[in-house]
């Protein structure tokens, strides 16, 4: 029988557990998914630069993924989401460039299977990017 074991997030996440009942992470024995992690602070705010948003929806994957005994590490496949203008066909290299920046200093040398999707509405009103992840805990390289 497999241990399945759900994470929320301390503040924010425990904001949006109590307001739509879904929790950040789910862990099936040793592999966890998390849901889109949003580059939001504790109060559900949204930095004015999209580095610093994309920044900090990497430091959520972190906080979701460490409610369930997991780190960056352990990722084996991300799925990002980036909100794209009306009419544009990219998604961008500045977007690129910071998303490679990170996995570079989170990964630890792993480097992850990646979808990035061009998407015209994400969950909160002024998000930009969203992030989840695939991990198996152990499995690092």
């Amino acid at each position: 029988m497999s241990t399945v074991t759900f994470g929320i997030i301390p503040g924010f996440g425990e904001k949006l557990h109590a307001a739509l009942g879904y929790s950040a992470a789910v862990r099936v024995d040793d592999r966890v998914e998390i849901s889109g992690q949003a580059g939001v602070d504790d109060d559900l705010n949204l930095p004015d630069a999209l580095e610093d948003e994309i920044v900090r929806a990497f430091d959520n994957v972190e906080r979701a993924l460490a409610t369930v005994g997991a780190s960056w590490p352990d990722v084996i496949h991300v799925n990002s989401y980036h909100k794209v203008a009306p009419g544009e066909d990219v998604i961008g290299e500045d977007v690129n460039r910071v998303m490679a920046e990170q996995f570079r200093l989170r990964l630890d040398g792993r480097a992850p299977i990646w979808t990035e999707t061009g998407v015209t509405a994400l969950g909160l009103a002024g998000m930009r990017v969203e992030i989840r992840v695939t991990a198996i805990v152990g499995s690092r390289s």
